[in-house]
């Protein structure tokens, strides 16, 4: 089983990049490219040569390095078929459900709108991990620029349905302020509390948050959660359409 190698990177103020890479077959990505000068650094420092951009969304934040990053490295980017007038120098444009090779690894594609239309996530099944851009974090999701309640409540059950030890590599360091917000709207959640706890010493330490697990983010992450009886009893919506108590939540964390 070839192995896949991931080197996170700190970049701006709260993104993370992925540099991913398959030592077989000597193929490395960047999950999105937020920023050059460590992307750069972290490929000088691992000696690998960077052939993939693998984009999840146009935010700046995320492809706003494609093109410096292209013209250094002469690499392949990869994005939305759906968004690709706003991917910088985009060569391979994929779409939900499509699958393609990296290296020895297949890559599952899921349109995973929301947050943007057109955002996607990248499934890598055999190395058990989610790249998942602004869709999903760690205790929260994305908020809903472009897409509906109901469009990101459709992408979020696609990864919900993951097996529950996949890894959740998001792009944000979110995690300590969305904790705050998941107690506050479920605060009879014991593993939620555990967790917390946990993410206030990694914060505290300078350590990441990410990458999480479908599973744990399932068990409390309110925003994976309309189904909760705990959730909607607090919010007033007993046996209320998933989709509603999900946009309420939405509506109470953009206000939190």
């Amino acid at each position: 089983m070839s192995t896949l190698q991931v080197h996170q990177i700190p970049c701006l103020s709260d993104n993370y990049g992925y540099l991913i890479h398959d030592p077989d077959a000597g193929v490395t990505a960047t999950i999105d490219t937020p920023q050059v000068g460590p992307i750069n650094a972290a490929l000088a420092e691992t000696g690998w040569t960077l052939t993939h951009i693998m984009n999840t969304h146009h935010h700046f934040d995320h492809a706003g390095g494609n093109e410096e990053l292209k013209d250094k490295w002469n690499c392949t980017i990869i994005g939305s078929r759906d968004d690709s007038e706003r991917i910088p120098g985009i060569d391979t444009q994929v779409g939900d459900g499509d699958r393609f090779s990296f290296g020895n690894h297949d890559v599952q594609v899921f349109d995973v709108s929301g947050h943007t239309i057109g955002h996607i996530a990248y499934y890598f099944a055999q190395a058990e991990k989610l790249f998942c851009g602004d869709a999903l974090f760690a205790l929260g999701c994305g908020r809903l620029f472009e897409g509906t309640p109901d469009q990101m409540w459709t992408s979020l059950q696609k990864l919900i349905e993951l097996p529950d030890n996949t890894g959740v590599y998001c792009a944000h360091e979110y995690t300590q302020a969305n904790a705050a917000f998941a107690l506050s709207v479920e605060p009879q959640n014991s593993e939620l509390h555990a967790r917390s706890k946990e993410i206030d010493a990694l914060r505290l330490a300078n350590k990441p948050t990410v990458p999480s697990t479908i599973g744990l983010e399932k068990a409390t992450n309110p925003f994976l959660r309309p189904m909760s009886e705990d959730l909607q009893t607090n919010l007033d919506m007993v046996g209320a359409d998933l989709v509603a108590v999900f946009a309420e939540t939405r509506r109470r964390k953009d206000n939190f």
